[in-house]
């Protein structure tokens, strides 16, 4: 890690280096933008992946709908939701599994702390 970040625990910094790791995975997940693009993955996933250069854990990790190993090796989140969305999960499910809760729950704390759904 770059001597220019603090450590902060469960944290992954998404910075120059994790672009580039990152780069041909955001790029697939970005072509999920086109419904063309989306049929052709869901037709033949590991294939999809390999047109675009994943390493073999990125791959591991799409196949295996790991969003959170996703982030260690170099999705950018922004990318990610466009994986999510086209799997049916939302923001509220990507929060759960990133805490190691479920949707609800997670819908629960954002509650509580004054951000959810029905707080703005």
């Amino acid at each position: 890690m770059s001597s220019t970040h603090r450590e902060i625990p469960g944290t992954i910094f998404f910075d120059g280096p994790m672009s580039t790791k990152g780069y041909p995975l955001n790029k697939m997940c970005y072509s999920f933008n086109n419904a063309d693009a989306r049929e052709a993955f869901k037709a033949d996933e590991a294939g999809y992946c390999d047109k675009f250069g994943l390493t073999e854990a990125q791959k591991k990790a799409i196949l295996k709908r790991d969003l959170n190993e996703l982030l260690r090796l170099g999705g950018s989140v922004y990318y990610l939701a466009k994986f999510a969305g086209l799997l049916g999960l939302n923001m509220q499910d990507i929060g759960g599994m990133q805490t190691g809760r479920t949707k609800e729950e997670f819908q629960a704390y954002l509650d509580s702390q004054g951000r959810g759904k029905n707080n703005g």
